[in-house]
């Protein structure tokens, strides 16, 4: 990490993590040109922490009570006020990083910005479609933003005022095996569903046949991803399911029907 000077903005990476050590190795090196690194893990039971210790992250312990919840935490411990977001299973690429070294060097002129992320599907980059440039922002100034609100899946950041766009790409790598896609897509449709219903969201049958149907056709025919082959098929299948998925949730629950296993009267006296 590069020591902080007086004629710079100084930066913290900020970084929530999870039994990540296949993966964390790489994200904390591409975000060597920080002045800190902050890495809140939930109790790995890998070399997750050992792996960040040694790459030279301040590494603290929370019990995970949500993605933005901890995210938000990582914020706050941070040395700097500038600070940049990364999940463990992201990297910051060559030109993002010259963008964001040059955007340091000027002084930010925004409060926040966004760059584009580039997701790798077993073994193919997915560059059309629903998957690109699906830009995020993750440089921001603590003072005037923040992970804020209260939803806790599909969260995201947001400033009081502008937001500009970088060149280069947050390369992603968010599947281990389709096995780990569905179920990471079943408990995100899950979380979804509950919040949706606790805010007064409410399903119809239309959406539950039309909902799915529209995500497939937007991602896959209008906004083409079917030029990125086989693997743009299956994503926009698995995305339409995931679709599919929270809008039925959203339907038992607005009917009083469990989505989880209830527990048993033993778990509960237990």
């Amino acid at each position: 990490m590069n020591a902080s000077s007086n004629h710079r903005v100084p930066i913290s990476a900020c970084i929530i993590a999870f039994n990540e050590a296949d993966r964390i190795g790489d994200c904390l090196a591409s975000l060597a040109f920080c002045d800190e690194i902050v890495v809140v893990d939930s109790y790995s039971t890998d070399a997750t922490v050992a792996i960040a210790r040694a790459a030279g992250a301040r590494v603290l312990q929370r019990p995970f009570d949500g993605f933005r919840s901890q995210k938000q935490f990582a914020v706050e411990q941070a040395s700097h006020d500038w600070v940049l977001c990364l999940d463990a299973d992201e990297r910051v690429d060559d030109t993002l990083r010259t963008a964001i070294e040059s955007a340091r060097d000027a002084g930010f002129d925004a409060a926040g910005y966004r760059f584009a992320r580039l997701s790798d599907y077993f073994g193919r980059f997915l560059r059309h479609g629903n998957a690109y440039p699906d830009r995020v922002l993750r440089l921001f100034d603590r003072r005037r933003g923040g992970w804020r609100g209260k939803r806790e899946v599909h969260e995201a950041a947001s400033v009081d005022g502008a937001v500009k766009t970088l060149r280069g790409d947050l390369i992603h790598y968010p599947y281990r095996s389709l096995e780990q896609q569905l179920i990471k897509t079943q408990r995100y449709a899950r979380m979804m569903a509950e919040h949706d219903f606790a805010r007064g969201k409410r399903a119809t049958l239309a959406k539950l046949v039309l909902s799915p149907a529209w995500r497939f056709w937007r991602g896959y025919v209008l906004r083409g991803g079917f030029l990125d082959g086989w693997h743009g098929l299956i994503y926009a299948y698995v995305r339409a399911n995931y679709v599919r998925q929270k809008t039925i949730m959203l339907w038992l629950l607005q009917n009083g029907q469990p989505v989880v296993t209830p527990a048993s009267p033993e778990q509960n006296k237990a």
